[in-house]
């Protein structure tokens, strides 16, 4: 929050970006590390926050309405699609969510009350009563605001009792399922969990940007995603955020190359998609437990020695 007051405006734009997936990658986190369940397909309820209250808003709906429907919308979808693709397993789940978006994504373009192909125009700023968010500044303190929320709420839900029994469902489903954890009604909170953390951050984009369409949430956004989560630390909140601030500053630096004189027009999502690539691998590789975990146990490691 203290950057959000102190950042010039060239740099609040990334700063906004930064905090969007930001709450995306700790839903994702908690989904993958907890509730051991892949999904390639999280943009897609990203894009249901923003076309809620894009939508809303547009229809003369007070803006702060819509993005308290956002999340909810969001959650209530991953409800209805979770409840048989969750049955899914694996890869199986993960092809499964991905096709999720792309049929998502193929709807909102042909059906016209979303605006089709061309998208959502004039959204307007967000707002309560006659007080408007003006500047990217103003959208700073929303989006971080709104990060504190979501990474409270997944703090007091790691820590309560069901927090346990999703612990206990990290390490063995046929362990915990023995231990009384209601095993698929636990993923299926946590899928929808971590929707309305995607669908409030769309929620928030739609009104900073303006302006939305089918090609604002394309598949890659998806697999950022999972790439934070898995570079900062699978399970933890911290690696979350972690994870989105090196792959949104990294983005970025491969824009401004991507972007360069001479280069051609493909080359930010070529670069984009093979950084990812080897990102991954190498996280995989040589960091298993993320960025976070590894960094946590060998500072513990150098106070045992020190001891």
């Amino acid at each position: 929050m203290a950057l959000a007051a102190t950042l010039d405006e060239g740099r609040l734009s990334v700063f906004i970006l930064l905090g969007l997936a930001a709450m995306v990658t700790v839903g994702v986190s908690l989904l993958m590390g907890y509730a051991g369940q892949v999904s390639l397909g999280q943009a897609a309820f990203y894009a249901v926050g923003g076309y809620t209250a894009g939508l809303m808003s547009v229809h003369g709906l007070p803006p702060v309405l819509g993005l308290a429907a956002a999340p909810l919308v969001a959650a209530l979808f991953a409800v209805v699609i979770g409840i048989p693709l969750l049955r899914l397993r694996g890869h199986h789940l993960a092809f499964a969510t991905l096709a999720t978006q792309l049929i998502l994504l193929s709807l909102a373009g042909e059906l016209e009350f979303l605006g089709g192909s061309i998208g959502l125009q004039g959204i307007p700023r967000f707002g309560a009563g006659p007080l408007e968010l003006g500047g990217d500044r103003g959208y700073a303190f929303l989006t971080w605001a709104a990060v504190a929320v979501v990474v409270l709420v997944a703090r007091n839900v790691i820590e309560s009792r069901a927090g346990r029994g999703l612990r206990a469902l990290a390490t063995s489903e046929i362990a915990a399922e023995s231990a009384g954890v209601a095993v698929g009604r636990a993923k299926l909170a946590v899928f929808a969990l971590s929707a309305a953390f995607a669908g409030l951050a769309g929620g928030i984009y739609a009104f900073y940007v303006g302006y939305i369409a089918p090609g604002s949430f394309p598949v890659l956004l998806s697999i950022e995603y999972v790439v934070m989560a898995v570079v900062g630390g699978l399970g933890t909140i911290w690696g979350a955020l972690a994870g989105a601030t090196a792959i949104v500053l990294l983005v970025q630096l491969l824009n401004n190359i991507g972007t360069m004189e001479g280069m051609p027009s493909y080359a930010p999502s070529v670069l984009s998609y093979a950084v990812y690539s080897i990102l991954l691998i190498a996280a995989v590789l040589f960091l298993p437990g993320g960025l976070v975990p590894a960094v946590r146990d060998r500072l513990a490691a150098r106070g045992t020695k020190a001891a």
